[in-house]
């Protein structure tokens, strides 16, 4: 059986067409353009659906939205980037537009979805999964279905907070808040082998941590684990409260690879408390950067299957 799953970001949108096993046989990838808002990215779907609907006769669709959402209706809550959103039905117009049911979450209860089903979670009954982009989300997966609890049943690690003060783990840990702290290295360190590569590839600048990292640059060493320390002790109340056998890290940073996987796990134990030692495996997703799209074709099977019972 088909399924159609839809990833709408704040800085992409990616439709794909497959089977509830998370293999995607076709995908589509659309640039968003902010400035045109919530309306500019209604009328990329509009304009991709049909061909798709019409090609592989999708049973139901899933979508992985970036931002809150009320789970059982569709209903969007807002989103922290586009404008137009706000409490926009978005299940209900998908299935009126494509002619078939709809589901939609949040993007990280998605990643969580896909990867726990398909990806580096596979084989372990509960993962946490921690996205690090644009933001910092998260998502809990119990024996193959979505923790959610009350509404809006979101896992919001990013708004942990790492301090009395109000710092947000979103402020420290995201690939924002590294770039900002790498651009901040690199203007008291203007000739090191960071700021080279910085220099040389303008824009993203977390993106050159793992080649400065690789060269074993001590400025980037320093800010991997600035970054760990500070989501060690944000994980550490994930396992406190709720014992994952696996964290899967995913998102842009972790691009990053190994050597982030490895200072995290390095980092968290020093949070918890003794009698839940070691803690549990840490991993990087294994479905990057496809981690949403699987998720949201697991989504529109599930959901469906929960739907005819």
């Amino acid at each position: 059986m088909m399924y159609l799953g839809i990833e709408i970001g704040g800085t992409k949108l990616q439709l794909v067409a497959g089977n509830g096993d998370g293999t995607i046989e076709r995908q589509i990838a659309l640039p968003v353009e902010r400035s045109a808002g919530a309306e500019g990215i209604r009328a990329q779907i509009v304009a991709a659906l049909p061909a798709l609907v019409q090609e592989y006769q999708p049973a139901a669709i899933g979508v992985g939205f970036g931002g809150p959402v009320d789970w059982e209706t569709g209903r969007i809550c807002c989103s922290h980037q586009i404008s137009g959103w706000g409490e926009f039905p978005l299940g209900s117009w998908l299935s009126s537009t494509a002619g078939i049911p709809a589901f939609v979450e949040n993007d990280a209860n998605v990643a969580a979805l896909g990867e726990a089903l398909h990806g580096a979670g596979r084989g372990f009954n509960t993962v946490f999964w921690i996205n690090m982009g644009s933001g910092v989300g998260g998502g809990l997966v119990t024996q193959g279905s979505l923790y959610h609890g009350a509404k809006p049943g979101e896992a919001e690690i990013g708004h942990i907070r790492l301090n009395k003060s109000g710092t947000l783990v979103e402020q420290k840990c995201s690939g924002w808040a590294v770039d900002l702290r790498i651009r901040e290295a690199v203007q008291l360190q203007p000739t090191g082998i960071l700021a080279n590569l910085v220099s040389s590839n303008p824009g993203a600048e977390s993106r050159q941590l793992g080649a400065a990292l690789a060269q074993n640059d001590p400025i980037a060493q320093a800010i991997l684990s600035e970054l760990a320390d500070n989501l060690g002790f944000a994980l550490s109340h994930v396992v406190q409260l709720f014992h994952p056998e696996v964290i899967v890290i995913g998102g842009g940073l972790a691009l990053v690879g190994e050597p982030l996987r490895a200072a995290i796990s390095e980092a968290l134990p020093r949070y918890v408390m003794d009698s839940f030692l070691p803690g549990p495996k840490v991993r990087i997703a294994g479905l990057l950067p496809n981690s949403v799209p699987v998720g949201a074709l697991a989504l529109a099977a599930s959901r469906l299957d929960a739907k005819g019972r």
